[in-house]
């Protein structure tokens, strides 16, 4: 069963997470830099005719007979006005005293230059802009310096900000969202490639290890590189297992085999019954070792395979005729029958070495338990799903360890006397698993082991 990786979060959702909270970033800079330039260029314009409108008012001051005159000319307020009516404050100062306008507009602390001076005030609960300049007026045998304080509200220039905000807030709103979608598209399309080669491994067969040969971009190149790597060395390492267990089950299946031999051989011709009892106990051991062993050896043949299934188009009803025939005189030495009934073809398409293995299993199982002139059944059906079953007379399951008799080395308690290892039913659990089926055990009405294999 596949262990699950150790996750740590989404690369998708990281990378999409960078690239919108930097697109966030730069919206909110593009926001704060045109409402700030904008802001910069509004007060310019209103700097500009405030400087306009008090150099006129400059310009209409004379001193006539000793006595200063200013006359404030009617556009030097008409270019103030706005569209939202702003208010509009003067103040007139003559070497510093005050003559004309409003007394909350201060005079420029003395200075006696012509260059204008721009402040931000507060006056009379509004907040004005106010520009202060100057001009020395000289003439016969007097000179006297004239300040002009003008200053105006700021509503428009507020309408004015506030309207270049929202159009600044959908400039970047909209920059925001065109980011964002790229981000996604530029993701989508990075982790494309993580995709794809995910796809590929996915899609190949269990005997594909070759390596991966399709471009890849430079930054995806170690990976593959790795898992090329780990392919070929796993190509090697199973191929090394696959010649081991056939090599081992050779070599020891042969030696067992010749040396049984030799003890029937030697039982034959031994006359005295101590001798025989202890030949047949050899005979026993023997059996019970090359038993234990080829079980073994075919359950680690199983775990391999059913990693690696090699599937083909088989007759159900063709394979198990088969292995009955070859049981046919191991029974008959039992004095047991065995049958074959059930659809005249049953095609599927599996591991007909695995298959094989678990059906023996199953009949072997069943021969060692069922009474002598009894009769082994054996059923291979179609419908509902792709079945094999086969039924005996012997004692049947302890109910209470019905459950775990598919463990490895798990016997009943019903088996002490009968040669076994307890691999088995474990065997024919794993070739189920293997092809996506399953192992049903059950006893049989009147007695005996009902065993199925769903594939």
């Amino acid at each position: 069963m596949p262990l699950d990786p150790n996750v740590s979060g989404s690369l998708r959702n990281r990378l999409v997470l960078t690239l919108i909270g930097g697109a966030a970033l730069l919206a909110f800079l593009l926001f704060v830099a045109v409402r700030n330039y904008a802001a910069q260029v509004a007060q310019q314009g209103q700097d500009n005719i405030l400087g306009a409108s008090v150099t006129s008012i400059l310009d209409a001051a004379a001193l006539r007979e000793g006595e200063l005159e200013v006359d404030i000319p009617y556009a030097a307020f008409a270019m103030l006005s706005t569209p939202s009516d702003d208010r509009v404050f003067y103040a007139i100062y003559q070497d510093g005293e005050f003559l004309s306008g409003y007394e909350d507009l201060s005079p420029s602390s003395g200075q006696s230059d012509s260059r204008w001076r721009f402040q931000s005030n507060y006056v009379r609960g509004e907040t004005i802009r106010q520009v202060n300049a100057n001009r020395t007026l000289v003439g016969l045998d007097k000179q006297t310096i004239v300040e002009i304080v003008l200053g105006q509200t700021q509503d428009a220039l507020a309408e004015t900000l506030d309207q270049i905000s929202r159009n600044a807030a959908v400039l970047g709103i909209g920059f925001f969202a065109l980011a964002a979608a790229l981000s996604f598209w530029a993701t989508s399309s990075t982790i494309g490639q993580l995709n794809r080669l995910t796809t590929s491994v996915t899609r190949r067969g269990p005997q594909d290890l070759s390596p991966f040969k399709k471009p890849v971009p430079r930054e995806m190149a170690p990976l593959v590189a790795s898992l090329n790597s780990l392919m070929g060395r796993l190509d090697q390492s199973l191929s090394q297992s696959e010649d081991f267990i056939a090599e081992a089950a050779h070599r020891v299946r042969t030696p067992l085999a010749t040396v049984r031999s030799y003890a029937d051989a030697t039982l034959q011709r031994v006359e005295k019954e101590e001798n025989r009892e202890a030949l047949r106990s050899m005979v026993r051991a023997i059996d019970e070792s090359s038993r234990a062993a080829g079980q073994l050896l075919d359950h680690a043949m199983i775990t391999f395979r059913a990693d690696h299934l090699e599937r083909e188009e088989i007759d159900l009803v063709a394979l198990v005729r088969d292995l009955v025939q070859r049981l046919t005189p191991i029974a008959e030495m039992k004095d047991l029958s065995l049958s074959l009934d059930g659809d005249a073809e049953v095609l599927y398409s599996g591991d007909p070495i695995l298959i094989q293995n678990a059906v023996r299993n199953m009949i072997d199982n069943a021969l060692k338990y069922a009474p002598s002139d009894s009769s082994v059944r054996i059923e291979v059906t179609s419908a509902p799903t792709k079945q094999i079953r086969v039924k005996d007379r012997g004692p049947g399951f302890p109910p209470n360890e019905i459950h775990t008799l598919t463990r490895r080395f798990e016997r009943g308690k019903n088996a002490s006397g009968t040669i076994g290892s307890g691999l088995g039913l474990t065997i024919v659990q794993d070739v189920a698993t293997a092809h996506g089926g399953t192992l049903e055990l059950e006893n049989r009405q009147g007695g005996g082991a009902c065993v199925t294999l769903s594939l």
